[in-house]
């Protein structure tokens, strides 16, 4: 089955521009590094995706290299656990770090060395005051702030209370160590960040060596320009916060402690989806109450998901490349990465034959020990990957609803009324039907013409509009089936008044930097009115018996196919087994979701 192809064009991408404009002035004399650095406390999801086809993509096009760097600055959420997942994820997006994969905590004793500097410079100073207090006293973006009392301790004093913060002598929230920039800076970023905290916990990769630990806009600045990148890209909720990338950075080269030509951070909108959440807290609820089956479940957002469910790492990559990159926000249609993976495994996939609600067909005239082969093509488009034998006989399964009794205006598939060619084999006409107790259908009875068989002279004589699929009942293999579909049933789930459509996504409202780009704050949605769980889709996984043949029960884990006229399906990566075969249904052939 050949489904149209999407015609999406490839969109924009002015980062493309910046470093074309960055290699002609000969700003970083040619070099272009990236970095993807990703906090290990969690697994990747499809934002992440169009993140690593980014930085990845643009340092291969440029001839430079990209940075795998795990920002493992907060001990009490990060594991080894979520950083192999990670790994695992970027490798299965087809690109690799080489040589370059780095932790945040390579650099804790340079960025303690660091502070220490800034502390003797005068531009860093010990806060005593609880957060409370210094939330309150920052200010809002209307009012300037209020200065801390601690402001003008002197250097010698903040120095030794930042060596016994480090040694472990005060609580954890006693104190924190603060920049001194511009309590009256209209940026609230700028107004004296905290750039340690007390943390007596235990690193998984430091142990025990520290009782301080640095926060993120302090951290990542600093080790992009330690690594030498170039072009720090990351999304838009960082926009607010490069002033302050900056300035740390231009403070330490000015002292000498980097070398320039220093970072420059670039912003781009982060993925926006319908149909999904990808909010750290509401995915770990999902999971945590089993609404469903683990963080690999195929309906989640997941790349270890997306995976299980057959997604393809080239189709992700030709989502990305179509919808480009863009300095705003802006909704995208879950379709639109739908029809990606479909173009991908139209291309890609070999077809086979399933039946996933089975009717039995009785071909009467057909002599009931005999069965021959009928030479089936393993993609329309590519002879090249040949042919394979599936075996026909007097019985078959057909899709039961490839058979109507009265058929509607319009129906050409089998029915009393009307014959049918039987795909790859011969032409059928019903004769009667069989029927239980109650006068449900059990069989269907047709006899056949010799003379039609695919591929023979006699077939071009005979034309007729029906064309169906068909398995061998003594051939056929049954097989576990999961019907995968979206995980919510709405484009916005949990926003007050759901509504059809991408384009008619609920305003902008400002929000507050989530953590790290991925908390419960979205910038394009109003505040949640609505509990997001009521918006599940109850048909979003159906489990079912199909009878498949036997090149499916040959089939690897990971292996991908088209069912013709039913969709594209993979065997399931861990559960999938010769001995019971186990297929999910990564999409269907169509979109329907825009015709509901």
């Amino acid at each position: 089955m050949i489904h149209e192809k999407s015609v999406t064009p490839p969109a924009s991408n002015f980062l493309r521009v910046v470093i074309a404009q960055d290699n002609k002035s000969g700003k970083y004399d040619g070099r272009v590094v990236t970095r993807f650095p990703p906090e290990p406390n969690g697994y990747l999801h499809y934002g992440h995706a169009k993140s690593i086809i980014l930085n990845f993509g643009l340092a291969a096009e440029n001839h430079g290299r990209c940075h795998l760097r795990f920002d493992d600055t907060n001990p009490l959420k990060e594991d080894v656990e979520f950083e192999d997942s990670i790994a695992d994820s970027v490798r299965w997006l087809g690109f690799d770090w080489g040589e370059h994969r780095y932790h945040a905590s390579d650099y804790f004793d340079a960025l303690y060395c660091f502070a220490e500097w800034f502390i003797e410079q005068g531009l860093a100073y010990v806060d005593s005051q609880t957060a409370e207090e210094m939330r309150s006293s920052r200010g809002t973006l209307t009012e300037p702030g209020v200065s801390s009392p601690d402001r003008d301790r002197p250097p010698a004093e903040n120095l030794d209370l930042f060596r016994r913060m480090k040694a472990g002598e005060f609580p954890d929230g006693k104190y924190v160590l603060r920049l001194k920039i511009d309590m009256a800076s209209p940026n609230l970023n700028m107004r004296d960040p905290a750039i340690y905290r007390i943390r007596h916990a235990s690193h998984h990769r430091t142990g025990d060596k520290w009782n301080v630990y640095p926060l993120y806009d302090y951290t990542h600045c600093v080790s992009d320009a330690l690594e030498r990148v170039t072009h720090s890209i990351c999304t838009l909720e960082f926009q607010d916060h490069r002033p302050l990338y900056d300035w740390v950075i231009d403070q330490l080269a000015d002292g000498g402690l980097l070398e320039r030509p220093l970072p420059r951070q670039y912003e781009f909108a982060r993925l926006n989806l319908t149909y999904v959440v990808l909010s750290k807290r509401r995915l770990i609820e999902l999971v945590e109450k089993k609404h469903v089956d683990g963080w690999d479940d195929p309906r989640m957002p997941t790349l270890v998901g997306a995976r299980r469910r057959g997604f393809t790492a080239s189709g992700f990559r030709l989502f990305a490349e179509r919808i480009g990159v863009s300095k705003s926000d802006s909704w995208l249609d879950f379709s639109l990465l739908e029809n990606a993976m479909r173009d991908d495994l139209n291309d890609t996939t070999e077809r086979r034959i399933a039946i996933l609600d089975p009717l039995k067909l009785i071909i009467d005239n057909y002599p009931e020990k005999q069965s021959e082969i009928c030479f089936v093509p393993n993609h329309p488009q590519k002879p090249e990957l040949g042919q394979r034998s599936v075996p026909f006989s007097r019985e078959l399964w057909i899709e039961r609803d490839d058979f109507m009794e009265t058929p509607d205006k319009g129906y050409f598939r089998l029915s009393p009324q009307q014959e049918v060619r039987l795909r790859y084999a011969y032409l059928v006409k019903c004769t009667h039907v069989d029927k239980d107790a109650e006068g449900n259908l059990i069989a269907v009875h047709a006899t056949y013409d010799p003379d039609t068989k695919s591929g023979t002279a006699g077939a071009a004589a005979r034309k007729v509009k029906g064309n169906i699929h068909w398995l061998s009942t003594a051939h056929a293999r049954l097989a576990e089936i999961r019907l995968y579909d979206r995980l919510f049933a709405v484009p916005f789930p949990g926003a007050k008044n759901p509504i059809g459509h991408a384009e008619e996504a609920p305003h902008t409202v400002e929000t507050t930097l989530p953590d790290g780009g991925d908390g419960d704050a979205h910038p394009l949605l109003e505040p949640h009115a609505r509990d997001y769980l009521d918006d599940l889709n109850p048909a979003s996984k159906r489990v079912i018996s199909g009878y498949i043949e036997q090149a499916l029960v040959d089939a690897h884990p990971e292996d991908r196919f088209q069912f013709e006229r039913q969709g594209y399906f993979v065997a399931d990566r861990f559960d999938h087994r010769c001995e019971r075969p186990v297929f999910n249904r990564t999409v269907t052939l169509k979109d329907s979701w825009n015709k509901r």
